[in-house]
């Protein structure tokens, strides 16, 4: 198994897992995805703007690396977030609208990586303008490991609301050998 594999399950669970939610949320009024359910991020849909909004902030920033990833030609025209309770969108279809591209853009991003860019380094200014040159491939690790971290915190609310997502765990992406 090599990285970019590593990195194309994950950004098809990603995708597989978003998708799951978004239908899950599907029925709930805009009232209830609004209601301050005292998450981190407040409520449901205050939860999801911060995934995408991570998202895009992270993207933005791998499209500075000098691999000039095509896939993130789409990141790159986004104005960026100001801040990480950003409400990109208050209602559930259009944020639906934007996740979708946004997952779309990372699996098309995760099939152009290779070992040496993966191996290299990403400096980036984080929200506050202090400098950090890190590993990318750990920087892409993070990516994934804080949606799922809030993806854990809205299927938790969901659940709360007697709303199942089902198995949630990766290894159902994870093809038979």
């Amino acid at each position: 198994m090599s990285l970019k594999s590593n990195f194309e399950l994950l950004a098809d669970y990603n995708q597989w897992m978003n998708q799951n939610i978004y239908l899950a949320v599907s029925n709930l009024s805009t009232d209830e995805l609004a209601k301050d359910r005292g998450a981190f991020f407040g409520s449901i849909i205050g939860t999801l703007n911060h995934i995408l909004v991570g998202d895009i902030i992270w993207l933005k920033r791998f499209s500075e690396h000098p691999s000039n990833f095509k896939s993130l030609d789409y990141v790159r025209s986004l104005e960026k977030p100001q801040s990480l309770n950003t409400m990109l969108h208050h209602e559930i279809m259009p944020l639906e609208h934007t996740r979708s591209k946004i997952d779309s853009v990372i699996k098309e991003f995760a099939s152009e990586l290779c070992e040496q860019t993966l191996s290299s380094n990403l400096t980036y200014k984080n929200s506050q303008g202090q400098v950090f040159s890190k590993n990318f491939g750990y920087l892409l690790q993070h990516l994934f490991n804080h949606q799922t971290h809030h993806r854990g915190q809205v299927s938790t609310l969901l659940n709360q609301l007697g709303i199942d997502l089902g198995v949630t765990d990766l290894v159902v992406r994870i093809p038979d050998e």
